[in-house]
């Protein structure tokens, strides 16, 4: 057996060329980590890191401020019926088939300012939700 036979069954990357030389691959061992782990909001969140809480608590907070925004915008239309009946008397005397103003704008008027409010909260609390996915599903 011929020396260039030797090492041409001794090294299985060795190739034959044209000219009968071999060509030989050479290579190093890694010297850093193939691939790093990337960095994901939802690693976060699964591993209950301190930025996972803060993101968890920024979600939180801004739930929790929308929801006392729309307490509060409820409540000042909801006190605002009284006061404008104490600066304007003439709606107290008014009637609808018998049946006072007031008693119609705090019976029936309410309904409706409590089913808008409702529906501005369930799309605002939508809204801040799904920046807070985008936000995990991005990272």
């Amino acid at each position: 057996m011929s020396p260039d036979a030797g090492q041409a069954a001794a090294s299985p990357d060795a190739a034959p060329t044209a000219a009968g030389q071999q060509r030989v691959r050479v290579t190093a061992p890694r010297t850093a980590p193939a691939s790093a782990d990337p960095y994901t909001v939802s690693r976060e969140l699964d591993e209950q890191t301190e930025v996972g809480e803060l993101f968890i608590g920024s979600l939180i907070r801004s739930q929790l401020r929308l929801a006392l925004v729309v307490t509060g915008g409820f409540l000042l239309i909801l006190l605002g019926v009284p006061v404008l009946l104490a600066f304007l008397p003439v709606i107290a005397t008014l009637t609808l088939f018998t049946v006072p103003a007031p008693w119609i704008l705090l019976g029936v008027g309410v309904y409706p300012l409590v089913i808008i409010c409702g529906a501005l909260y369930v799309r605002s609390a939508d809204r801040n939700e799904q920046r807070f996915l985008d936000l995990v599903d991005d990272a």
